[in-house]
């Protein structure tokens, strides 16, 4: 109702200007004295202009802008509104009525720019008002002086709206490294310094908060920064590195405080969203795993594709839920369904790809946990083995057009029971893809951070308790991704995929797992080695202090993305791999975990199990031995 108001009210007083504008165009035309011949058509003239004029004004959208917080696109939308209202006015008056006399033609041009000042003038005592009721009410308030860092575009969107909105935030002063902006001024807020100035900055400005306003920035660099800020003591947000594209607009409601992604991140992935969509738009597509942490940023991802139905596979019910949940809110017109399924189950899944027949899968339900497959070989087979394999020959069975396995860097030269079942379903996807139309991929890469599992979680809860902060070794590294990222490129290797092929990940460089800890704390606010402490406690079964994204023998290829490699086909014997799998599904239905391994160590060469197991299958070897020497000398005492 009170827009309806205040539309109503505008309306008036354009209709006045548009018409005290017609009047003083003809003044200034005939220097005061308007001819009797023009005053005869008055009502014509008045008709004619208002009626044109206010339909420009509304096809244009000038009733739809909030003017209170108006800028430089509203007012060109008043400039095309009122040429365009001219244009059609002269028009319809020449050509169409050609009344006796028209509108003399140089009334228009007089008319347009008197126009253009009135209605312009008008917007721009709205957005005045606005601006003075914004200071008084912000003048109320006890505000956080705020010290932004980068006078760039960010940074002028960020303190435009701190000052047009009544927030509990005010801009004091800025630091550029540009040093043509130093000692200028951006909304009226002073560039005082170079970056490297900031201590000293906060101390003469009395600063009460840091905003970093450079998404663009290189995270080297801002890792610097956050350093530097974290000197202060002061409480340190960011402006997302994910809004660096120029697609997104920054508005205070997504600055945040710094968190490790942005430490660690790296620039933003670019994708070939033509590529995408060509394989993803109107197809069934089926993600396994859905509700975990990588399966569930699929079905985000894929949904922005628009596939014809997705469909939400997983074990546990509730992470089904939730992202089936998350994806109703999200993508209202997404067909979905949630399917409650287990890998392992043959039967089942049969009956789900002969109803829903998808064309585009999605295979990321595994066990990943390192140490707890360690303890369980046999279920780490049944599902990271049989499971991809249940689900690839139904692939290829039903027709299925693409499907991308999730790997990951502990497939090479594995050391632990997960890897070394990854490198074999890795092995398993190349074999098919040898005699299927399916178009079969595998997707390598290291650690995500936020993960299920992964270490920031537990260093997250450790440092919330108090700490200690565990670390495994002072020398563990790993390579990180965003999950996001991580996503992105895997489904564009998948619009790659056509061979069986493996794709590995540019994971950029490696990060050690202490210095990973010691960024957590500070960005906690506490001191590491004072405020938390951090213990060293040995590497677990299966752990390797650094990870591996290819073996010696594989090399890599290019592909046509620079973040994404392809590895070079290893040889396969086919017969005996096949042969090989039914033995290992003979020892994991009798649970004998320990021919599970051997067999897994038979299968991958490279495969070195942890101290655990080589002394499970030594003892094997050894019983086996004696086994044969006791029979020998039975089947010896026999024969005398």
């Amino acid at each position: 109702m009170k827009l309806n108001r205040e539309r109503t009210i505008l309306m008036f007083f354009d209709i006045l200007f548009i018409n005290l504008t017609l009047w003083l165009s003809f003044t200034v035309r005939f220097e005061g004295s308007i001819p009797l011949v023009y005053r005869s058509n008055w009502l014509y003239y008045a008709v004619l202009v208002t009626s044109l004029r206010m339909v420009c004004f509304y096809v244009f959208g000038l009733y739809n802008s909030l003017w209170g917080y108006s800028s430089l696109p509203e007012m060109i939308q008043i400039i095309k509104a009122i040429t365009a209202s001219s244009v059609l006015i002269y028009l319809v008056d020449q050509v169409i009525f050609n009344p006796s006399p028209p509108i003399p033609k140089s009334i228009h041009f007089i008319s347009l720019v008197i126009n253009l000042f009135m209605v312009g003038g008008s917007r721009l005592a709205i957005r005045l008002r606005q601006e003075m009721l914004n200071i008084f009410e912000n003048r109320k308030k006890q505000r956080r002086r705020v010290l932004v860092i980068g006078a760039g575009q960010a940074g002028a969107l960020i303190i435009r709206e701190m000052q047009q909105q009544p927030t509990p935030y005010l801009p004091v002063a800025i630091l550029d490294d540009n040093f043509n902006k130093i000692k200028r001024y951006l909304h009226g807020v002073p560039v005082v310094g170079s970056i490297k100035q900031l201590p000293q900055a906060v101390r003469e400005y009395q600063i009460d908060e840091v905003l970093v306003a450079i998404p663009s920035a290189p995270k080297k660099r801002l890792r610097e920064i956050v350093a530097l800020a974290r000197e202060t003591g002061l409480p340190i947000r960011i402006i997302p590195g994910l809004l660096a594209a120029g697609n997104v607009k920054v508005t205070l409601d997504q600055v945040r405080e710094v968190q490790i992604e942005d430490l660690l991140g790296r620039e933003p992935v670019k994708l070939n969203v033509e590529e995408i969509a060509g394989y993803l738009k109107g197809e069934r597509v089926l993600v396994t795993g859905a509700g975990g942490s990588i399966g569930s940023e699929l079905c985000r991802q894929v949904a922005r594709f628009e596939p014809e139905c997705l469909l939400l596979l997983g074990r546990g019910e509730n992470s089904i839920y939730e992202i089936d949940q998350e994806l109703k809110e999200t993508f209202p017109a997404l067909r979905k369904t949630p399917v409650i399924a287990d890998v392992r189950d043959r039967g089942r899944l049969e009956q789900i790809f002969r109803e829903y027949r998808p064309t585009v899968v999605f295979h990321a339900a595994a066990h990943k946990h390192v140490p707890l497959m360690e303890s369980a070989p046999d279920e780490a087979v049944k599902n990271n083995v049989f499971g991809t394999r249940n689900v690839a020959e139904l692939s290829d069975k039903y027709g299925v057009k693409r499907f991308v396995m999730i790997s990951t860097d502990k497939a090479v030269n594995p050391t632990s029971v997960m890897g070394a079942t990854k490198r074999v379903a890795e092995m398993l996807i190349q074999l098919l893809a040898r005699k299927s139309k399916t178009k079969f991929c595998a997707v390598r890469f290291g650690n995500v951070l936020g993960s299920r599992g992964s270490v920031i979680p537990l260093f997250q809860h450790q440092i919330a308790k108090g700490g200690p902060v565990t670390v495994t070794d002072p020398e563990m590294v790993r390579f990180f991704m965003t999950i996001p990222e991580a996503v992105s490129l895997v489904i564009q290797a998948g619009a790659m995929g056509e061979y069986g092929e493996i794709f590995i990940l540019d994971m950029g460089e490696p990060v050690k797992i202490v210095d990973l800890a010691h960024d957590l704390i500070r960005l906690s606010g506490l001191v590491p080695g004072e405020d938390i402490k951090i213990e060293f406690c040995g590497i677990r079964p299966g752990e390797k202090l650094y990870e591996e994204i290819l073996t010696s023998e594989e090399g890599t290829n290019a592909t046509r993305h620079e973040r994404i490699f392809v590895s070079k086909p290893n040889d396969l014997d086919p017969e005996l791999f096949w042969e090989d799998l039914t033995y290992l599904e003979k020892w994991v239905a009798t649970a004998d975990r320990v021919k599970v391994v051997a067999k897994l160590k038979q299968m991958i060469p490279r495969y070195t199990p942890s101290d655990y197991w080589r002394k499970q299958l030594g003892a094997a070897v050894q019983e086996e031995t004696g086994a044969a020497v006791e029979a020998r000398a039975v089947q010896d005492k026999g024969q005398f």
